[in-house]
């Protein structure tokens, strides 16, 4: 296979990541707190050599080097449900895990059988001190005010804490909204904690549909070029095999 070949189908892998990346985001459109994703790519240039000289040119090939997360803030949607709490502006919830604190901006919760204030799966949600929330079974009237001090009719119960990172791109996709990190976290100052409301995805459908059409169109444009390609070839050995020795 020539070089032609091999650059058409690094494009192609590249073209094929990139929309694993977009069919995620369209997965996760209806997903509380989830940020739409997408790829990073640079030219990666390969050295060759010729028989006419010792340094040919260098193939352009291309790499994909990461994913690049969208941070911005999703539309903010108002529930009513007292245990539905969303962040305005910079923040994550830390939470609990099996497997070490993770951190989102899905703030669905709810109480567990102890009183204990948890996500939807089941992990603690940690206030300031690094504690879980536990509510007494005779409090039924809960309070978040915007700095994320939780009460109750008994009076102050703890604060949730919502924490940020120098970096929001090293947080690493843990499932369920989730990031994990091994970065330290820093505490926001002065949160922005809306109670009754939920963050939605940040991801817009339109746009996601507009970018898997025209990735679609040049995964079939490079497509075209190989077979061209392909033919090409044929083409040049079907002409040596049937030339006549002089």
């Amino acid at each position: 296979m020539q070089n032609t070949s091999y650059i058409a189908l690094s494009r192609q892998a590249a073209l094929q990541r990139q929309l694993d990346v977009i069919a995620n985001n369209m997965a996760n459109t209806n997903t509380m707190g989830f940020k739409g994703e997408q790829m990073l790519f640079r030219e990666f240039l390969v050295p060759t050599r010729s028989s006419e000289r010792a340094v040919g040119g260098k193939l352009s090939f291309v790499q994909d080097v990461g994913v690049l997360r969208d941070t911005r803030e999703g539309p903010l949607t108002k529930t009513d449900n007292p245990l539905d709490f969303a962040i305005h502006g910079d923040g994550y919830f830390q939470i609990e895990t099996e497997a070490g604190m993770r951190y989102g901006r899905n703030g669905h919760f709810r109480l567990d059988q102890s009183g204990m204030l948890v996500n939807s799966q089941g992990f603690a949600v940690m206030d300031d001190r690094d504690q879980p929330i536990i509510f007494a079974p005779n409090e039924t009237r809960i309070e978040v005010s915007e700095d994320g001090t939780v009460s109750t009719e008994n009076g102050r119960v703890a604060k949730l804490k919502v924490v940020k990172f120098a970096n929001d791109q090293n947080l690493r996709s843990a499932g369920d909204s989730l990031f994990e990190t091994s970065d330290e976290p820093e505490v926001v100052a002065r949160p922005a904690v809306i109670q009754g409301m939920m963050e939605e995805s940040n991801v817009q459908p339109v746009v996601e549909m507009t970018r898997m059409t025209q990735i679609l169109r040049e995964y079939q444009g490079v497509q075209k070029m190989i077979d061209a390609e392909h033919d090409r070839q044929m083409k040049a050995m079907q002409t040596l095999s049937n030339a006549k020795p002089s």
